[in-house]
């Protein structure tokens, strides 16, 4: 089996039960007869977890970023592998896993990740987090700190994944936008510190990327936009040693 067209029923234990029973309805299989485990990903499959919010997911297009992104990827990288516990997308998107969340703050994201980590082991991890941290004025002064904090937590779960952390495409509203601009000169010292300690992390500037004309509704990418991100992440994950290694 592929990574490019994974099953979803051979993902989980709960597939492969679902496939018995359906085997032993038909008459297929008898009924002391075994049914095979979930397949392991394929030997050198480099697992990529694209991390965040609804950039990650794709509002407004499924998919996102991550629709040019695999196209790209995959021509360059043999046994390629979204994983996450999010799927969406086109039919184009041949690998649709992702860990997007709509409307999610730092805060949010921090809660649940242990077991994103645990349960869709990555390799390297793009993560873009903060905007709604912002849009929702959670205490924004504080958003580079505990964006700092998830990158610690993250990086004692998982201290051989490598992560790369984007600053924040920008947002319409002026008040809005001055909070990204400061959340975004704040970002590269924040990384700097946790590489500094030997964590596996690295800046991208994908921000710098995007302008208001690329967005479709005064906050996320239009399709040209997505392109762009999926431009910028790909060249981060070519110039960054490891991430695109098993």
């Amino acid at each position: 089996m592929t990574t490019l067209f994974k099953r979803r029923a051979f993902k989980t234990v709960a597939g492969s039960v679902s496939l018995a029973l359906g085997l032993l309805l038909s008459g297929c299989m008898g009924p002391g007869e075994a049914v095979s485990p979930p397949a392991p990903p394929a030997s050198g499959a480099l697992q990529l977890m694209p991390l965040g919010d609804s950039i990650t997911d794709g509002y407004s297009i499924p998919g996102g970023y991550r629709i040019e992104l695999f196209r790209k990827l995959s021509a360059r990288v043999a046994g390629l592998d979204f994983v996450g516990s999010q799927e969406n997308g086109p039919s184009a998107l041949l690998d649709r896993d992702h860990e997007g969340h709509s409307g999610w703050r730092i805060d949010q994201l921090a809660a649940q990740v242990d077991g994103w980590l645990d349960g869709h082991p990555p390799h390297t991890i793009l993560l873009m987090i903060g905007t709604n941290d912002l849009i929702q004025n959670r205490d924004p002064a504080n958003a580079p700190a505990r964006l700092g904090a998830l990158l610690d937590q993250m990086s004692a779960r998982r201290p051989e994944a490598r992560i790369l952390v984007a600053s924040l495409p920008p947002l319409a509203n002026a008040a809005q936008n001055a909070w990204v601009e400061r959340f975004n000169a704040a970002l590269p010292g924040v990384v700097k510190t946790r590489a500094d300690q030997g964590k596996k992390v690295a800046f991208v500037d994908v921000g710098a990327a995007l302008t208001l004309a690329d967005l479709a509704d005064g906050v996320h990418p239009d399709a040209g936009g997505y392109s762009k991100l999926a431009d910028v992440w790909e060249q981060a994950l070519l110039n960054t040693p490891g991430a695109l290694t098993p």
